[in-house]
């Protein structure tokens, strides 16, 4: 089974954040696929189904973005997907511009809490990420600040866009696999 978690906070008040651009678009693919998201188990939210045929699952890990990898430790632990490979996971990314995605097969946290949880759950950083970008902190903004900050009038236009190309990538990485979604969607700007 193929996870793709969506990262974010859980509570209203967190609609609509940078931060929370990773459920948002996990809210955009849910309604592309028709996978609902109605078990709440685990520390999670999340719904079973099949994109292009492969049994998918899609998770709202519940715990914060900075304890993000409990939850899904928990449901790999469940479901026996422990293969990282299988995980595909989607955040807000703080150095690249609105409308901008970036799709990796591994690599480091990047300074994203959210990334720094899961690897250290899960003891690996080999899982798929698609990075949202949410644009680069101002200097008189403390990054708290900003990723908790809601976007403006324009950049929610571009960010309304973003999202359901960011779904799109999730789909083609399951259909295709994660070299022809970044050949596709790296660098793209909308």
């Amino acid at each position: 089974m193929i996870i793709i978690a969506g990262l974010g906070n859980p509570e209203p008040k967190y609609d609509g954040t940078r931060h929370n651009v990773g459920f948002e678009t996990l809210d955009a693919l849910s309604e592309a696929t028709g996978i609902s998201l109605t078990t709440h188990k685990f520390d999670a939210l999340f719904g079973r189904g099949e994109i292009a045929g492969k049994k998918v699952m899609l998770v709202k890990p519940l715990t914060y973005m900075n304890l993000s990898g409990e939850a899904l430790r928990q449901i790999t632990r469940y479901y026996k997907t422990e293969d990282v490979h299988q995980l595909i996971v989607i955040s807000d990314d703080v150095e690249l511009d609105v409308g901008v995605i970036r799709i990796r097969k591994g690599g480091s946290a990047g300074g994203h809490n959210g990334l720094k949880s899961i690897i250290k759950e899960l003891g690996d950083d080999g899982f798929q990420r698609i990075r949202v970008g949410v644009g680069k902190k101002p200097a008189q903004y403390d990054m708290v600040n900003w990723v908790l900050g809601h976007f403006g009038k324009e950049d929610k236009e571009t960010i309304a866009l973003v999202k359901k190309e960011a779904a799109d990538a999730a789909v083609m990485i399951v259909e295709q696999g994660a070299d022809a979604a970044m050949n596709r969607y790296n660098g793209v700007r909308l």
